[in-house]
């Protein structure tokens, strides 16, 4: 009986769970239960545990989660279903919690309009009702035979009565009926979940659509020729925007429609601009590569890449909004609420922080902020780089604290001088002889003036670096070291233009980014 209850809790979680997202997908696409519930948890989440989440799964951690939510409501859903059986009213209850809860999860994100929390208490609604339903045809199940025998004891039947009420004609005028209620508790469940996977299916065929929806709304853009293009680069400078690594708290990528987009400027502003995505494209817009990498990124770690940007100049925006004096932070808000705060004497100080529209000569991938991205070379992205851009409001600090700030993240994030080794790879086994040593290394804003390796505890080696076009890059770099057979650690280390080596010193990424030399043991054959 209890296995029963456990899968009626769970029946009519997923029954609620999928009415409450087809509502959402018809309605307000972005506050389903799933990914409302999945969001206040993100931000609930300790920094320490996301940086461990990001390190450990990298890209994988949203996926991860979803399906650690999906595995926890299973388990919640089936305790619910245990305590409808004792008592309904605990199992309603539960019900209607689980629909209030996802109702103010979803109010609660940054974005979240009046409709928001409607899905969710949809859903609470519909789980509640098909609990009900599937408690009461288990009601139908007699709980036990020795019961009825002991209470026909003790009014007398005696000992042969006993057995009579156990398993007699009576017992024999009952099997049909708990056939029939087998039966009908086992067609209701089928009913309860064809319900939720035909809402299911219709849910995730809404979203499909909105997806393809953004992906035409993408392919349909034609990028203009920039008014000032970026120079020649070296080969392997760029990265692909397949392999451009992606670090942010969205869990479903916002799918915006280009037609229905605006960016409006606001705040400490005299003239306050509202602008369309035609608008943006009819401005003089400028091609630069620029690197741009993650605060999360561990010593030698993945979360950097450099693309080849098209957009517009932010700082001849801000100057067009006549930004009032007393202003000094630029707050970028994203089309799902997420705030990314940027000093504003970084904007305009010269440097090509742009409002992005292209990225290596295509419109910016869904992923990476379609239809605009703000980037600001020499920060990191959490201080710069907000994607899915909508809204920038001109401010101070001491008035407001963006979304990372909030969590403890340093409130400027200017980018750390870096160098990393990508070859040969950790553990690897070359051949004694001449071994080629190489990788990257970046400041930017900087740039990087030298790149030295050492080997074992040797002298530090000057590595040769390829022509990088900016200060705003990574280089590469190369050394050419002739391996002896044993076990080595190779290490390596940059010098910015400003004459600053890089320190030694291994420091985690939070509050400001890592720090320390990047080393790789390999044994020589």
């Amino acid at each position: 009986m209890r296995i029963r209850a456990a899968l009626s809790g769970v029946l009519a979680a997923g029954a609620g769970i999928a009415t409450g997202e087809l509502f959402a997908a018809l309605v307000v696409p972005a506050a389903g239960p799933v990914v409302g519930v999945g969001g206040v948890i993100i931000d609930a989440t300790p920094t320490p545990v996301k940086e461990w989440a990001v390190r450990t799964f990298g890209t994988n951690d949203k996926p991860l989660l979803l399906t650690g939510i999906a595995a926890g409501l299973v388990v919640f859903a089936a305790i619910v279903g245990v305590l409808g059986l004792r008592r309904r009213v605990y199992g309603l209850a539960a019900a209607a919690l689980l629909g209030l809860a996802g109702a103010a999860a979803a109010a609660s994100r940054p974005a979240a309009g009046l409709l928001d929390g409607l899905p969710s208490l949809l859903g609470g609604a519909v789980a509640a009702g098909a609990l009900l339903l599937l408690l009461r045809r288990l009601a139908g199940f007699p709980a036990a035979a020795p019961a009825a025998a002991a209470v026909g004891a003790v009014e007398g039947v005696g000992a042969v009565g006993a057995v009579g009420a156990a398993g007699g004609v009576e017992g024999d005028e009952r099997r049909p009926a708990r056939l029939l209620d087998r039966r009908a508790f086992i067609g209701t469940a089928a009913i309860v979940g064809a319900g939720a996977a035909v809402a299911g299916v219709g849910a995730a065929a809404l979203h499909a659509a909105g997806r393809s929806a953004a992906d035409r709304s993408r392919e349909s853009i034609r990028l203009p020729a920039p008014a000032s293009a970026a120079p020649p680069l070296p080969a392997g400078l760029i990265t692909a925007n397949r392999d451009f690594y992606r670090v942010d708290t969205a869990l479903t990528v916002p799918r915006v429609d280009v037609g229905g987009w605006r960016l409006r400027v606001k705040g400490m502003v005299d003239r306050p601009l509202e602008l369309s995505f035609d608008d943006l494209l009819s401005r003089p817009l400028i091609e630069r590569d620029i690197t741009l990498n993650c605060v999360s990124n561990e010593v030698g770690g993945p979360y950097v890449g450099t693309a080849r940007w098209l957009g517009v100049h932010l700082a001849d925006l801000l100057r067009e909004a006549r930004v009032r004096p007393g202003a000094d932070q630029v707050v970028a808000r994203s089309v799902d609420g997420m705030t990314i705060g940027t000093p504003l004497s970084v904007v305009l100080d010269g440097r090509d922080a742009m409002l992005c529209v292209g990225m290596n000569g295509e419109p910016l991938p869904l992923d990476h902020g379609f239809p605009v991205r703000m980037l600001t070379p020499g920060l990191y992205g959490y201080a710069g780089a907000c994607k899915w851009v909508a809204e920038i409001e001109l401010t101070t600090f001491s008035s407001y604290d963006a979304y990372w700030v909030q969590r403890g993240w340093a409130a400027r994030g200017p980018v750390k001088t870096a160098s990393r080794i990508d070859r040969p790879l950790p553990f690897a086994r070359p051949a004694a002889g001449p071994v080629q040593v190489a990788g990257v290394a970046w400041a930017q804003g900087r740039g990087i003036a030298a790149v030295e390796v050492r080997v074992d505890d040797g002298p530090w080696q000057a590595a040769t670096m390829l022509p990088s076009p900016t200060n705003d890059t990574w280089v590469q770099w190369r050394l050419d070291w002739a391996a002896t057979p044993g076990n080595h650690l190779l290490r390596v280390r940059a010098t910015d233009k400003t004459g600053a080596v890089q320190t030694p010193d291994r420091v985690t990424p939070f509050p400001d980014g890592a720090t320390g030399w990047h080393s790789v043991s390999v044994t020589v054959a």
